[in-house]
């Protein structure tokens, strides 16, 4: 990420000078306007890379990298589910409040932290210093980056490593890391000791909007993605907009695919707020992140507090491009293609599907992949094979009594679980 992504850009209408009007608190006393919101959003990236070279020029110090949303507090989204209920706490440099984020809701003292090599040495490690600071008896654990690492050898091995270090139910599981993390220790949290308090830190993207909210926790099989799992609700989830700034590229992007999907199934309003906010997404913009991941985790809150554990079919909407995504991944044996890379695809031929049964028009078809592609998400179905595709569809959760199940758009906003679905047409929509 550049030094200029890490501050703060505003672009909003102003009534009084008619035109658009650009700043960057903190760091710029002046800015720029005009009547395209795009074209002043480029020309601002463009005057803060500028102004953070004079200060290097002239030998001053660069103001801290921090927006207007961090001396604010952070906000909560609250998910309802009677006594399963719990907050998702939104905001920047919020980490460092995490002892007393899982105080207010734990009586424990005994902290297990499960996270990747790559997030240990980012955040898990001292944020692990801060609970024993707080006088929590920290263990943490260390699993391999990847998709790979959602297994049963690994569930194992955690299993019987915190039955070593003495875990036992006054514990609680902290996930520090990404959706693989947050799956992987969700199902331990939910099967040791016949159930753990569990809480999230999600430090990806695609954590932070999709994952780590609802209590869907698995691990993968060898022939199927995410087949043995549980609902374990958190009993928090802390998110923290800073952390993206070390998410590599490829990690951002995939996240964008879930975003775009809250769009696409439930808030056709929210889909043209990104269509509009291109630019500042791609630049990593935090306040636009901020408003992104608030309204992600608030749209899934509703659907969860309605159909938490998928029995009436309404959150099956979530999986929309799901069916294709979890096809490819699992036919490149969980290593060719990012999750949010294979949702972007597989919501594509998800829509392709849809317009060949009629369902949607073509400029919807058209608006979805102008935006996948301007986020620089991939759209072209890998060459795997067709026939094995579809063999591994039929061992998709949707599947009822051998029928496959898509869940597909009418409009944007909306979209429905159909049943019946001709494999010729499935074949068709993959190209």
């Amino acid at each position: 990420m550049k030094e200029s992504d890490r501050y703060c850009k505003v672009v909003e209408w102003s009534e009084e000078d008619g035109c658009y009007v650009g700043s960057a608190p903190g760091l710029l006393y002046g800015g720029c306007h005009g009547d395209d919101e795009q074209q002043v959003f480029a020309e601002l990236c463009q005057i803060v890379e500028e102004s953070i070279e004079l200060y290097r020029q002239d030998g001053k110090a660069l103001p801290p990298p921090r927006s207007p949303i961090v001396s604010q507090e952070p906000t909560i989204t609250r998910v309802n589910l009677l006594e399963r209920s719990y907050d998702i706490q939104i905001g920047s440099g919020n980490l460092a409040g995490l002892a007393p984020f899982l105080r207010e809701r734990s009586q424990a003292t005994h902290a297990v932290i499960i996270t990747d090599d790559t997030v240990d040495d980012l955040y898990a490690d001292k944020l692990g210093d801060q609970l024993t600071d707080d006088e929590w008896e920290v263990h943490v654990m260390v699993v391999d980056p990847g998709e790979e690492s959602k297994s049963g050898d690994n569930a194992q091995e955690l299993w019987e490593t915190m039955l070593e270090e003495g875990t036992d139910r006054q514990s609680i599981v902290l996930a520090i890391g990404g959706g693989v993390v947050g799956d992987l220790a969700g199902f331990v949290a939910a099967t040791f000791a016949r159930g753990l308090q569990f809480f999230q830190v999600p430090t990806t993207l695609l954590a932070q909007v999709d994952s780590s909210v609802g209590g869907k926790v698995g691990i993968n099989l060898p022939g199927a993605k995410n087949m043995v799992g549980a609902f374990w609700q958190p009993r928090g989830v802390l998110v923290d907009v800073e952390v993206l700034a070390t998410l590599p590229d490829r990690e951002y992007r995939a996240g964008l695919a879930e975003v775009v999907k809250y769009g696409v199934i439930l808030d056709a309003e929210f889909f043209t707020f990104l269509e509009q906010n291109v630019a500042a997404i791609n630049a990593h913009d935090s306040a636009i992140l901020t408003r992104v991941i608030q309204r992600c985790c608030r749209l899934k809150a509703d659907v969860v507090e309605q159909d938490e554990h998928e029995l009436t079919g309404l959150r099956a909407v979530l999986n929309y491009g799901h069916t294709f995504a979890h096809a490819f991944e699992t036919a490149g044996e969980y290593g060719k293609l990012l999750h949010g890379e294979a949702v972007a695809i597989g919501m594509e031929c998800a829509a392709r599907l849809a317009r060949h049964m009629n369902r949607i028009d073509d400029e919807f078809l058209a608006r979805q992949s102008a935006l996948l592609v301007a986020l620089h998400l991939p759209t072209d179905v890998p060459n795997f094979d067709r026939d094995e595709l579809v063999r591994i569809m039929h061992r998709d959760k949707k599947v009822d009594q051998g029928r496959l199940r898509f869940v597909l758009p009418t409009r944007l906003g909306h979209v429905e679980l159909v049943k019946d679905v001709r494999v010729d047409d499935v074949q068709a929509a993959m190209g």
